[in-house]
């Protein structure tokens, strides 16, 4: 029972210490995102009324009336269960998808579920349940079924952090079997997982491999947003894991080359979220047009949420629906799909990834 209470504390201590230096200290990527490289073309006769602007959305077979997602932040945390149900809430008010933090703490300690099951105050909105895709070797499927089921959870996430566990002390050093892993918690939940980065992106050759087995939700979290690796380099406990941290800070793929990359190799079967250093409408109107179906956002709702409380958080979806819908106007799209028509162009070092990738370039100009 000690040793029980003993890793119960030590989680609850690593995710309220993520939760801090998130907010307070310097932990962004300086690799930039690229969407700035995705030049959207301005029409000024787009013939269109800003109330005729439609960007409703649907997600695990269920409406949205915007294509956003506010994406895992934390699971085990003291202020887990208060974060997740004023998050809840702000997903519901708006009309978009919400998914909790890692429930690993959870299967460990059956008694933090009520800090997850937040279906009360999402009401039929969209709800996701999480958990680390290295934590699939530890548990069968039909444990993580009945994770996902114990709050009532529409499907779940598989996150994606290897930079982040070789940052940790406690972290995990082996990751052979996690593609055979994540194909059977796809095969037991029927399809309803989205497989999801951390910050670091998704490689085309990655992708290929999520490709063959099935996954129908990607979660691309490409870098240029919060380095979960600069993260874990505040907190590292000797000069070995801190240094090491500092010169894996910016490691990663470019939100945006993987955005394009999964449009290209998931093919239109899959629902592609954007995300990573996203951090307005406009950024979601880039994603989407250059092959996203919808965008998420972590860090800046839960600097918002720590600042200004649910109506901050609140606030900020709303702004960010207002630019998506100016960004639609202003490119002349009518809807998401017409958005994903969109005319744009390609420029600067985006330009130069997808030069390099020939293949993904296609017909694009």
């Amino acid at each position: 029972m000690k040793r029980k209470t003993a890793t119960k504390n030590l989680i609850s201590k690593r995710k309220a210490e993520h939760l801090k230096i998130v907010v307070e200290k310097d932990v962004i990527s300086r690799q930039p995102t690229l969407l700035n490289d995705i030049k959207l073309i301005h029409q000024a006769l787009p013939e269109l009324d800003f109330e005729q602007i439609d960007i409703s959305s649907e997600f695990f077979g269920k409406p949205l009336k915007a294509p956003l997602m506010i994406a895992s932040m934390t699971g085990g945390a003291v202020m887990a269960k208060k974060l997740n149900r004023a998050l809840a809430e702000v997903a519901a008010a708006q009309g978009i998808a919400f998914g909790v933090g890692s429930q690993r703490i959870m299967l460990r300690h059956p008694e933090m579920t009520a800090d997850f099951a937040v279906r009360k105050w999402i009401g039929d909105g969209v709800l996701l349940g999480n958990i680390g895709a290295v934590q699939l070797e530890e548990y069968s499927p039909q444990a993580i079924s009945e994770m996902v089921k114990s709050i009532e959870a529409d499907g779940l996430c598989i996150h994606l952090n290897i930079g982040q566990e070789l940052m940790q002390k406690e972290g995990h050093r082996r990751f052979r079997g996690l593609v055979e892993n994540i194909r059977k918690i796809i095969e037991k939940l029927d399809g309803r997982v989205v497989v999801k980065e951390t910050g670091a992106g998704l490689s085309v050759e990655a992708l290929r491999q999520l490709a063959k087995c099935g996954v129908k939700y990607i979660d691309i979290s490409g870098a240029g947003g919060t380095s979960w690796t600069k993260v874990e380099m505040y907190r590292a406990p000797d000069r070995v894991l801190r240094q090491t941290a500092a010169t894996f800070a910016d490691w990663g793929i470019p939100s945006a080359f993987s955005i394009i990359a999964a449009g290209r190799i998931m093919g239109e079967s899959c629902k592609i979220i954007a995300s990573g250093g996203l951090s307005n409408g406009l950024d979601i109107a880039r994603a989407i047009a250059a092959g996203a179906d919808m965008g998420a956002f972590a860090r800046p709702i839960l600097v918002e949420f720590m600042r200004e409380g649910k109506d901050g958080a609140a606030e900020f979806i709303k702004i960010v629906i207002n630019e998506l819908k100016t960004a639609m106007l202003l490119t002349g799209t009518r809807d998401i799909s017409a958005l994903k028509r969109a005319a744009r162009v390609y420029t600067g070092e985006l330009r130069q990834w997808l030069t390099d990738y020939k293949w993904l370039i296609g017909d694009e100009k």
